[in-house]
């Protein structure tokens, strides 16, 4: 049951390798979308999304997740900061913060010490990763518009 656990982990990690540099843009997007600053932007939401999605779907400890969702959940809101000016993109990025937020139901699922049987909540893995998908997506509609 492991390997299928560890195979569906790899699988997932290399959607999101995927997705993220299919979301990421060239200089032309990049001229199109406006400012370096939303590039800045758009590049650090993937980072963010990426590793949070990676972190729900590795971790089997809970603290190591809840750990790991809070740094990327402070990256979120120094970005907000950044963005404070951009009324449409910091409550974009308020939503991607929400997303990171309750991944922590999730990580409430794990044991709270590493143990070898344990088996994740699938679902409730690609809920977690997948809003955390959709809203960093949002993040970069919205900056792209701009």
């Amino acid at each position: 049951m492991q390997r299928i656990i560890t195979s569906t982990a790899l699988v997932f990690a290399a959607a999101l390798l995927f997705t993220g540099c299919a979301t990421s843009s060239d200089d032309n997007t990049a001229a199109q979308g406006g400012s370096d600053d939303c590039e800045v932007v758009r590049v650090a939401v993937r980072d963010i999304s990426n590793g949070a999605q990676n972190a729900i779907l590795t971790s089997t400890e809970q603290a190591a997740l809840l750990e790991k969702l809070d740094g990327y959940s402070e990256r979120v809101d120094e970005l907000d900061e950044q963005a404070a000016d951009d009324t449409k993109l910091a409550e974009a990025l308020d939503g991607l913060q929400e997303k990171i937020e309750a991944a922590e139901t999730y990580a409430a699922t794990l044991p709270t010490t590493e143990t070898e049987d344990f088996e994740a909540d699938a679902d409730a893995q690609a809920a977690a990763t997948g809003d955390i998908q959709a809203a960093a997506v949002t993040v970069t509609e919205v900056c792209s518009a701009e």
